[in-house]
């Protein structure tokens, strides 16, 4: 899941890039383990920094146009170009199990029950 341009562009401006681990929660949905790149993606090229959030876990349809709540809760490495698409792939999958080893720790299994993720009442999203 993307978040768009102007997203982007209104996180703080000193986040260092890299690899991170959270929480994310499409509309008023479960919550999820989550690994997000903020960069450029240099085995991409971009020339835009982007922030791209892997959610952990398999969504029976698609969910555009959902809020997509995330909760950044550690640091995984820089981001880093690779010499092959096999590589990228080797170190997304090693960045989805730190993840999923950090998020059971207490003090960031905790956050999953924030308020945060929970949307007014009555809110209805793309009619969910």
């Amino acid at each position: 899941a993307n978040f768009s341009e102007q997203v982007v562009e209104s996180f703080p401006s000193d986040i260092s890039t890299g690899i991170y681990y959270g929480w994310a929660c499409v509309g008023n949905g479960d919550v999820h383990k989550m690994v997000l790149s903020i960069g450029w993606n240099p085995f991409y090229k971009n020339i835009k920094k982007s922030v791209e959030t892997h959610i952990i876990h398999i969504f029976k349809e698609d969910f555009y146009g959902e809020i997509l709540s995330i909760v950044i809760t550690g640091y995984i490495r820089p981001e880093k170009n690779f010499d092959s698409l096999e590589a990228l792939i080797s170190a997304i999958q090693e960045d989805i199990e730190e993840a999923k080893r950090q998020l059971d720790l207490p003090e960031h299994l905790k956050l999953k029950e924030d308020n945060f993720f929970h949307l007014p009442e009555g809110k209805i999203v793309n009619n969910h």
